[in-house]
């Protein structure tokens, strides 16, 4: 039996398990009993030629298992037969942090089982991946547990009865948000680079152009303002309006040092793509705080928007699923420095579709996940909201660019005092 998944089988009987479908999270869990239960509606709505399967990536190391959840997809979309489904997957223990394992849920419809199982028994045979099948026996479904070696433990020997399960109080996800998917100081960041860098040559390039140490430290001498929003809501014109007008500088995050880099760091797993942007924040923290012993200082996004975009994308289903306003998952961190002012631009749907298509340009997968899904629009913005530290101001950037430029500096006057 693989060494992870012999370290979970004493907590097997507690996990909760749970299928994407449609974007939505659904439950189930296991028992050695049954007690009548109705079968979980993922099991319900399997069609009766439907084959079941799950695999679950189990590395102890971060790294290695966030890596190897990317590595499975794709070997699964590749050799399975074309009549496989797969949908997202993960094992948790309710409110435990960092319990969440992440895999995939196979739905084969294929005539033969044949090629299927071989894959799957040479992937169980695997030390980081647990493989499961599931029968249905009348109306009831059991889960097996395989294992490379024939032998199994008495505990996983046995098959067991897969039960509905009542949503958790949070959306699992949010159990391993943390240093996982937002980072919450420079060192966790570091490491998560520091340990990619035999496998990803451009980490090193990365850490090479940090600043020798980070420290929480004082606000620089002049104001610091952040403008956050959406793309096409007039950041760029906003930003260059008040660097004209105040004599400030102008800075962008991630930094422009950073871009030979983002497309390679774009291809990899959450977690090494987040510690790459987390970092890029602490860059041009270290550049604020230089400039602004001299001048104001315009940021072109920071934070916010590192955060907001994880937490919107980690979290699947409906904005009711995001972490509720307060949790630490919206602190700000310790050791980064924090602006004077953050002001959010905000604009209608259509409106703002409509200026990206009078750029001509291309839009980023997330900017296109944007305009098909107003979902993870709202949860992008309503992560935005919520998260603690500087001064938060939401602006409306309908209005006329010289409109939303006084605005602004109305509310820069106000509240930093220039």
């Amino acid at each position: 039996m693989a060494r992870r998944a012999m370290s979970l089988i004493p907590h097997w009987s507690s996990r909760i398990l749970s299928v994407e479908l449609d974007g939505a999270p659904f439950y189930f869990s296991t028992r050695e009993k049954h007690l009548g239960e109705e079968a979980p509606r993922v099991f319900r709505e399997a069609q009766s030629d439907a084959r079941l399967y799950s695999l679950l990536v189990c590395s102890g190391d971060k790294i290695r298992q966030a890596k190897l959840h990317g590595q499975l997809k794709d070997e699964l979309l590749r050799e399975l037969p074309p009549e496989c489904h797969l949908s997202p997957m993960s094992s948790f223990v309710p409110n435990v942090r960092d319990s969440l394992l992440k895999g995939y849920f196979l739905k084969d419809h294929s005539e033969s089982s044949s090629p299927t199982e071989r894959l799957l028994r040479d992937l169980s045979r695997h030390d980081p991946v647990l493989v499961c099948s599931y029968l249905k026996r009348e109306d009831l479904w059991t889960q097996h547990p395989w294992s490379g070696a024939d032998s199994l433990t008495s505990d996983m020997a046995k098959d067991y009865y897969v039960v509905p399960s009542d949503a958790p109080e949070c959306h699992p996800s949010t159990l391993n948000i943390i240093n996982s998917d937002v980072f919450y100081s420079f060192e966790e960041a570091y490491e998560v680079l520091n340990k990619c860098g035999d496998i990803i040559p451009e980490a090193m390039s990365v850490l090479e152009l940090l600043p020798s140490g980070v420290v929480a430290r004082s606000k620089p001498d002049f104001p610091v303002i952040v403008i956050e929003g959406l793309d096409a809501t007039g950041k760029t014109t906003l930003t260059e309006s008040l660097r004209d007008a105040l004599g400030a500088s102008l800075l962008r995050s991630p930094p422009q040092c950073l871009s030979p880099m983002r497309a390679c760091f774009d291809r990899e797993p959450p977690l090494i793509r987040r510690a790459f942007y987390a970092l890029g924040n602490y860059i041009t923290a270290e550049q604020i705080g230089q400039e602004g012993m001299k001048t104001p200082v315009i940021v072109d996004r920071f934070w916010h928007s590192t955060a907001a975009y994880a937490i919107a994308t980690a979290v699947s289903g409906q904005v009711c699923n995001l972490p509720a306003e307060g949790s630490e998952v919206y602190r700000w961190p310790s050791d980064l420095l924090q602006p004077s002012l953050v002001v959010v631009l905000t604009l209608d749907p259509e409106e703002r579709k409509r200026r990206l298509s009078n750029r001509g340009q291309g839009e980023t997968e997330e900017e296109k996940a944007l305009d098909h899904n107003q979902l993870f629009r709202l949860k992008v913005e309503t992560a935005y909201q919520r998260i603690s530290g500087p001064t938060f101001v939401t602006v409306d950037a309908s209005p006329s660019a010289d409109q939303v430029l006084q605005q602004v500096l109305l509310l820069i006057r106000a509240k930093c005092h220039l």
